[in-house]
C-alpha cells in the first residue's frame, strides 16, 4: 500500500461536506512504513465543531419606506427614533391620520360593506385587536363591521362613513421604529410620494456572508455574539436572504462587480444585553454543524494513497503500519477519521 506523506502543513479547502486535503512529500511503500516518523500524536475522540466568526452589524434592520396614496398636506410627521404601534398615526394629512395596522398584505383597495377576500379578514383581526366589536372576523365586510368601522372613526375624529378608504391604512409586520423622513411638514403629498421610512422597533444584528459560506446561515440556529465591550450574549438566527452587493466606485471612479451575498439577520435573545447599545459592530460566531464522540486525527497525519483515498501511518512501537481511513468533518486542525482496527490511545505519525 503506497502512501504520499503530508509535507509541512496541511492545505485544506472547504466544500459543503468537508474538505479536500492538498498532499505532497515523500513516498512510504509496503504494509510497514520505512522507518518511524519524526513525530506522532494520538487518535483521540472528541466532539469537533464547525465554527466560523464573522463582523455584523448592530442596528434595526431593513428600512421600508412609506409613500402617500392619496393627495394631501403633509400636516403631521412623527420624531425619527420614535415607535408606532398598531392604530396609531404614521403621519397626517390634511390633519387626519394615516393608520398603522399589522399585516403582510398591503392595502389595496377601499373596504365597504360586500367586498370579501384576505384584506377583509386582515383588517377585522386588526379591529378586534384595538378593541372594536359586533362584527364576525372572516373574509366578508359586513354590515356589522361597516358599523365597528364608524365607531372606530368616530374615536379617531374622522367622517363615520364605515368604509376604509384607501390609503387611510397602512400595514408592516409589527410596530416599527420611524427612520427618516422623506417629506417635510406643509408638503404637498400626491400618491406615490415618499413620505417616511421605517425600521422593525427591536434591534437586531445583520451579517453579510460569502456564498461559499453558506452553510453557517440556517434559520433557527443559536449563534453567540460578542459585543464592543467583550461581554458575550446569545441570538438566534431569524432570517436568511439572497442580496446583490452592486459595488461601490472605486478610486479611479470604477464600480466594482456586483456580489451575490448571503444576509443573515439575527435576534438577541436577552435584550437588557443591548443596553446603552444604538448601533455597533458585533462578531457572530457560527457553528454549522459539529460531531460528537469522534476519532481524530491531526490533519496533518493524514496521507493521500496511491490507490486512492487517505491512510494514516499508525505507530506501533518500533514498526509502523498504513491504515487506510474514511474522512469526515475538518475543524481547528483535526479531522474525523474511520478505519478497521483504529482506536482511541493509537499513536500516529507526523510526516516531517
Amino acid at each position: 500500500m503506497a502512501a504520499v506523506a503530508v509535507a509541512g502543513t496541511a492545505a485544506v479547502a472547504a466544500t459543503g461536506f468537508g474538505y479536500d486535503a492538498v498532499l505532497g512529500g515523500n513516498e512510504q511503500n509496503g504494509e510497514t512504513g520505512g522507518g518511524l516518523p519524526p513525530q506522532t500524536a494520538q487518535v483521540s475522540r472528541q466532539t469537533l465543531v464547525d465554527s466560523q466568526t464573522e463582523s455584523g452589524e448592530l442596528g434595526y434592520g431593513n428600512s421600508t419606506t412609506v409613500s402617500g396614496r392619496v393627495g394631501g398636506t403633509l400636516t403631521g410627521l412623527p420624531s425619527t427614533g420614535s415607535t408606532i404601534k398598531r392604530g396609531q398615526a404614521l403621519y397626517r394629512l390634511d390633519n387626519t391620520p394615516v393608520l398603522l395596522l399589522y399585516g403582510s398584505l398591503p392595502a389595496y383597495r377601499a373596504l365597504s360593506p360586500g367586498v370579501e377576500g384576505a384584506d377583509v379578514k386582515q383588517f377585522e383581526e386588526n379591529l378586534r385587536a384595538l378593541g372594536y366589536d359586533g362584527f364576525t372576523v372572516d373574509d366578508a365586510y359586513s354590515v356589522s363591521t361597516a358599523s365597528a368601522v364608524r365607531k372606530w372613526q368616530e374615536d379617531l375624529g374622522l367622517p363615520q362613513t364605515g368604509t376604509v378608504e384607501l390609503g387611510r391604512i397602512a400595514y408592516a409586520a409589527g410596530a416599527v421604529r420611524v427612520d427618516t423622513h422623506e417629506a417635510a411638514l406643509g408638503d404637498a403629498v400626491q400618491p406615490g410620494t415618499a413620505v417616511l421610512s421605517y425600521t422593525g422597533s427591536a434591534r437586531v444584528v445583520t451579517v453579510e456572508l460569502d456564498v461559499a459560506d453558506q452553510r453557517l446561515a440556517k434559520k433557527g440556529t443559536a449563534v453567540s455574539l460578542t459585543l464592543p465591550d467583550g461581554k458575550t450574549t446569545a441570538g438566534k438566527i431569524t432570517k436568511v436572504e439572497t442580496v446583490i452587493d452592486t459595488g461601490s466606485g472605486s478610486q479611479g471612479g470604477g464600480q466594482e462587480d456586483p456580489k451575490t451575498k448571503i444576509k443573515v439577520t439575527v435576534t438577541v435573545t436577552d435584550a437588557k444585553a443591548l443596553a446603552g447599545l444604538d448601533q455597533a459592530a458585533v462578531d457572530v460566531a457560527f457553528t454549522a454543524s459539529q460531531r460528537e464522540n469522534v476519532l481524530t486525527v491531526p490533519v496533518a497525519a493524514l496521507l493521500a494513497l496511491a490507490e486512492g483515498g487517505y491512510g494514516v501511518q499508525v505507530v506501533d512501537g518500533a514498526s509502523t503500519r498504513i491504515v487506510a481511513v474514511q474522512t469526515g468533518m475538518f475543524a481547528s486542525g483535526r479531522v474525523e477519521v474511520t478505519g478497521d482496527g483504529l482506536a482511541e490511545g493509537m499513536k500516529v505519525g507526523i510526516p516531517a
